[in-house]
């Protein structure tokens, strides 16, 4: 009698493990060499997924499968659904229409970086899918939640010559001014006792911010000056939590398509090129991308964001 409930014990436990496991695949090939991202994960909620396959990045990942997050495979409004499905797609298929993650591996080079100009992912996704028909893979929110609208596979519409060889990600973010703490820039900006933080315009009702209680700050203190398409922006940076979690998502591609490589593109001495790169170029660069590389009308990530930590950490944790 006393053994039968060992037995039961052991045997739920078991069970147990086995349906977590299961629940989180890691990539078979090029594993990360035992840290964090490459290890199978107890939870479901940190992978990505590419080719059907789940990717654990070890930082959280809202698919468009779950509650709470946004589907970009809807032929039809998201936020407004009182006129039903419009049939409209906002995506489309890669050349050659690639299912498998190896196939994805031959094609897929490139990871585009653009900040939103809408402040939060829920508004980002609200201008991108509801308004403008258009998609991107990944939206990152002021909080760090990482939100995936889209398998890999697909070709979202974010970055127009890029999109067939490249994934891309919207980074919750009010952008870059030429002209430092104008009036828009103050409608989202604001000091208290700590220092400069980003607050909510008045017509922003729901924010969607899953963290409770959070305040967006900047990773840096002070306004950014930088030169970007040859011309002067001011922007405060993005906030810690973001860099964290760009750079596990950074590190999880790299690891799942290990053509995007840890690398941004860099002029004769070593700097990041802050301008639109030819096309010939562009479509010849394996890795890290801004929109500004992409385009000569854009200027996202903006002058603050931090190139070099963001690479230097995701190569951390790819054990390089």
């Amino acid at each position: 009698m006393t053994r039968r409930p060992r037995f039961w014990l052991g045997l739920l436990l078991a069970s147990n493990s086995v349906l977590l496991f299961a629940r989180c695949v890691p990539v078979p090939a090029s594993p990360l060499r035992g840290d964090e991202i490459g290890a199978a994960s107890p939870a479901a909620d940190d992978c990505i997924i590419a080719a059907g396959k789940r990717i654990p990045i070890g930082t959280r990942v809202v698919t468009w499968r779950e509650p709470g997050g946004f589907n970009a495979y809807r032929t039809g409004k998201h936020f407004d659904r009182t006129k039903g499905l419009d049939g409209k797609q906002r995506y489309g298929e890669r050349p050659g229409s690639p299912n498998s993650l190896e196939e994805l591996r031959a094609s897929v080079h490139q990871f585009v970086i653009h900040y939103d100009v809408c402040g939060t992912s829920r508004q980002c996704f609200k201008v991108l899918h509801d308004k403008r028909n258009l998609s991107v893979h990944f939206l990152l929110d002021v909080d760090g939640t990482v939100y995936q609208t889209l398998d890999v596979k697909e070709r979202a519409w974010h970055a127009t010559v890029a999109n067939d060889g490249a994934v891309g990600v919207e980074i919750a973010h009010p952008g870059a001014w030429r002209s430092p703490l104008n009036a828009d820039m103050r409608r989202w900006y604001e000091r208290d006792q700590m220092g400069w933080r980003m607050k909510y315009p008045a017509w922003m009702r729901e924010t969607g911010v899953r963290t409770e209680g959070y305040i967006p700050r900047p990773d840096r203190p002070d306004l950014i000056a930088g030169a970007v398409q040859g011309d002067e922006y001011h922007q405060f940076d993005f906030t810690a939590e973001q860099y964290a979690a760009l750079a596990r998502l950074i590190a999880g591609l790299n690891q799942a398509l290990p053509r995007i490589q840890l690398a941004a593109p860099r002029d004769a001495a070593g700097a990041i090129i802050d301008r639109a790169l030819t096309r010939a170029d562009l479509l010849a660069f394996d890795g890290v991308v801004g929109h500004f590389h992409v385009q000569t009308n854009k200027q996202d990530p903006g002058p603050a964001f931090q190139w070099e930590r963001v690479l230097r950490d995701a190569a951390a944790l790819r054990g390089r």
